[in-house]
């Protein structure tokens, strides 16, 4: 494969979705140029244009012969890949819909950045596809035994990425990352989805009387408390080892994968709590059914990104995560 020069210039696919965003106000920071494309089906143009005000191309990334034109005029050097849809339920009910975007979608892609010479890409992975965990903290080594479509399709980009280096020489790095939280520490970026599925911004909107209260999908699982254990990771950290991994890649690193997380876990009740200390508001909570197929717990080592990426988080606390997600909250939302 002809690679391009070394241009510093980054198309962030998915650069105005939660993650992605926030990789894209760290590449600004490390003095990296950036192109957005995205088709705002979950993205925030606002955010784009009073926030990261970098250019944004609205297109989906099946779109080749667009990619390739973003690609060529922008003299793209590499890419960082978040454009995925990314609900677990919705993927076990719409297996197609996610196949379609998030495996074929990608084809496209690297299809593009072949052709056009890009020869770099740092991917947004996930735990889910390693399933149900069979040791604690997960490694890099785990089986990969995905439950769900959406895992499903994570791995098999993985794979491919794996088939697109041995054939064509393009490199990358896979992040396999926990449970994304938080929000820009100077307030700049939140979480803002719709519809919202995680759980600290669904404790959020109930401290602020968005939704009379929380829910907890049961109570009777194996772990201290008998709430599901999860591992979060601080978003504006993982927009970092993103950073780290792309400058992994420019100095000749090879095709790898990492875990990113704090390795250690936090229960539903502690999460709570947490928010109840951080917001000062008593936030109720119900208690429902466990969901089939919930891990009891899934907490994450990431030695080996701390190793080869130099990767340390700055907000490994649930209560910075938690306060800073509260402050965007406040000044999206109201309080």
């Amino acid at each position: 494969m002809n690679e391009r020069s070394n241009s510093r210039k980054v198309l962030v696919t998915g650069g105005a979705g939660y993650i992605g965003s926030h990789a894209v106000l760290a590449l600004g920071r490390a003095g990296y140029e950036v192109v957005i494309l995205d088709n705002l089906v979950y993205g925030h143009r606002d955010l784009v244009e009073s926030v990261l005000e970098v250019p944004l191309v609205e297109g989906d990334v099946a779109d080749r012969p667009l990619v390739e034109q973003v690609l060529r005029e922008h003299d793209i050097g590499a890419v960082m890949h978040f454009a995925a849809y990314a609900y677990v339920g919705e993927s076990a009910a719409d297996p197609g819909k996610y196949y379609a975007n998030n495996v074929a979608g990608t084809i496209s892609l690297l299809e593009a950045m072949r052709a056009v010479g890009v020869a770099r890409l740092v991917f947004s992975s996930t735990c889910a596809v390693y399933g149900v965990a069979r040791d604690l903290p997960i490694t890099e080594s785990h089986p990969q035994e995905p439950i769900n479509p959406y895992g499903a399709g994570k791995l098999m980009v993985e794979r491919m990425l794996q088939d697109y280096d041995a054939a064509y020489g393009l490199r990358s790095v896979r992040l396999r990352y926990f449970n994304a939280a938080g929000a820009d520490p100077d307030g700049l970026l939140g979480e803002d989805h719709t519809p919202e599925t995680h759980l600290i911004p669904l404790v959020l909107r109930t401290a602020l009387g968005r939704q009379p209260s929380v829910s907890i999908f049961g109570y009777d699982h194996p772990t201290p408390d008998g709430t599901c254990i999860r591992d979060y990771i601080h978003v504006s950290d993982l927009a970092d080892a993103h950073v780290l991994g792309l400058r992994y890649l420019e100095n000749g690193g090879a095709t790898a994968v990492f875990n990113l997380g704090n390795g250690n876990g936090f229960s539903v009740n502690e999460v709570i709590e947490a928010a109840r200390r951080v917001t000062g508001r008593e936030i109720p909570a119900d208690i429902g059914p466990a969901r089939p197929g919930d891990p009891p717990a899934l907490v994450g080592s990431a030695d080996h990104a701390r190793r080869a990426l130099g990767w340390q988080p700055r907000y490994p606390d649930i209560e910075d995560i938690i306060a800073h997600a509260w402050a965007w909250h406040r000044k999206r939302h109201g309080a």
